[in-house]
């Protein structure tokens, strides 16, 4: 291998690793190079593009070997498109990959004890098994590389997508995603090409002008369709076109629209308006239904959710005769889904909304034994809240990314529960929680769960004693 040049390309890097981001990881006389679009394996030259203190970013220019651990990526945007950085690895890998992600986390940043991780759960379609996507209007989209060698003309710059990696302002156009079921892209290409056809402007991100601004679109197992249309105006044209898409696709049992006037595009402090049909569609777990209304947090694969909250509810071990807590419930799925083997069981959530569709959840079930509150997590949890509500025999905790605040765990360190089931989708944070848990709690099972294959991510539930 050579040194860097001035051109900056390095040249016969051998990949002999891959990062938690996706990129594959070469070495260079005691440097550090990632490379985009590469698996353990490859030989390759790559072109430098940014540089830091010990380590190096870098594009592929010229494969001297391909890697046996490759596999062809279906997706004709894969490589532009940041979602599905793994395509282009066997699935077999990156389950082993995602398994020494979760065991490196907590040995590096955890530096606990714990036994053998079982094998990761691996999911049983690793195409199509999204059960949500949202996609964003753009009226200056992304022009790919093959497009600018090509020469040709390009004819029309709206785009309806996905957002370029660190470019808040550019969208690549979506022909073809292989992440939710096909109907998913026919709606989306109708809603395009009829708006192109009504001349709606689409939005600008940076001028902020324009009318079509975002998509959503959710689906259940019994085929029923949500979709959401946010726009910046209601306009005759944008009602015309719902209109068209509620008589082209009779699988959208659910249609709303948004107005967003707003410089983002978050939807947490907007409510949509039905246009056409239910407000929610339902989606069935065992002999649970979950309303599903456009705001509503579920897990996107449906599937492996249900593979999740059954080795949840085996961990905690119930009885019949225990006081549970679920902490982080969202929409009380998992607090739902225990409360038959529980005696009681507690949810609280950050979101009022969230925590009024646990609610409505448990009453279209008939559960009377579950109850739900909403309010800060550190706020709540106070040793008032323990007396009033009885001390937890078991905690169920399944915070967003970030992990725990660190006042929360004391408490749950406080609490004196028996055991704690902590579900994370960041083994990195969950780790570093864990660490603090183990004043009292010991790590009695590690289980690994593929919730988003063809990407970076996994789903890990811990499994926590009192010593």
């Amino acid at each position: 291998m050579k040194k860097e040049r001035k051109e900056q390309i390095l040249t016969n890097l051998e990949v002999t690793a891959m990062s938690s981001e996706g990129k594959g990881i070469a070495r260079l006389e005691g440097l550090v190079v990632f490379i985009d679009h590469c698996v353990t394996g490859d030989v390759v030259d790559a072109r430098i593009y940014r540089k830091k203190s010990g380590y190096r970013e870098a594009a592929p220019v010229h494969f001297h070997t391909y890697s046996a651990l490759r596999e062809t990526p279906v997706c004709a945007h894969f490589g532009t498109c940041g979602g599905c950085k793994w395509q282009n690895l066997k699935y077999s890998e990156q389950l082993n990959h995602k398994q020494k992600q979760v065991s490196d986390a907590l040995t590096r940043i955890g530096k606990i004890n714990y036994p053998e991780v079982f094998p990761i759960l691996e999911a049983p379609e690793i195409y199509r098994y999204r059960n949500k996507m949202e996609y964003t209007f753009s009226d200056s989209r992304w022009i790919t590389d093959a497009e600018i060698v090509s020469l040709d003309k390009i004819t029309t710059r709206t785009a309806l997508g996905f957002h370029i990696p660190g470019r808040f302002d550019k969208i690549l156009n979506i022909e073809n995603c292989h992440l939710q079921q096909d109907t998913g892209n026919q709606i989306r290409l109708f809603i395009r090409r009829e708006a192109e056809k009504a001349e709606i402007p689409f939005f600008n991100l940076r001028e902020q002008t324009g009318v079509l601004r975002t998509l959503l679109m959710r689906n259940n197992g019994a085929g029923e369709w949500m979709v959401c249309l946010s726009v910046t105006e209601f306009s005759p044209e944008v009602e015309s076109l719902l209109n068209q898409l509620h008589a082209e696709f009779p699988e959208i049992t659910s249609l709303f629209y948004a107005v967003n006037t707003k410089r983002n595009d978050t939807m947490t402090d907007i409510d949509p308006h039905i246009f056409k049909g239910q407000q929610w569609i339902t989606e069935r777990m065992e002999n649970l239904s979950f309303r599903i209304h456009p705001k509503s947090f579920y897990q996107t694969n449906t599937a492996q959710a249900l593979e999740l909250y059954r080795k949840t509810r085996e961990f905690a071990g119930l009885t019949g005769t225990e006081n549970v807590y679920d902490l982080y419930t969202g929409t009380g799925t998992i607090a739902l889904f225990l409360a038959e083997k529980a005696a009681k069981v507690t949810g609280v959530e950050y979101v009022e909304e969230a925590v009024i569709d646990a609610r409505q959840n448990a009453i279209d079930n008939g559960i009377k034994n579950a109850t739900f509150f909403a309010g800060d997590m550190k706020d709540i949890l106070l040793p008032e809240f323990f007396s009033e509500h009885g001390k937890p025999d078991v905690i169920i905790t399944d915070p967003p990314r970030a992990g725990m605040h660190e006042s929360v765990t004391k408490r749950i360190l406080e609490s004196g529960a028996k055991r704690i089931v902590y579900v994370s989708c960041n083994p990195s944070t969950q780790a570093r929680d864990l660490a603090i848990l183990d004043e009292k709690y010991a790590v009695k099972a590690v289980q690994p769960v593929d919730m988003f294959p063809q990407t970076t991510h996994v789903e890990n539930i811990v499994l926590l004693e009192l010593r």
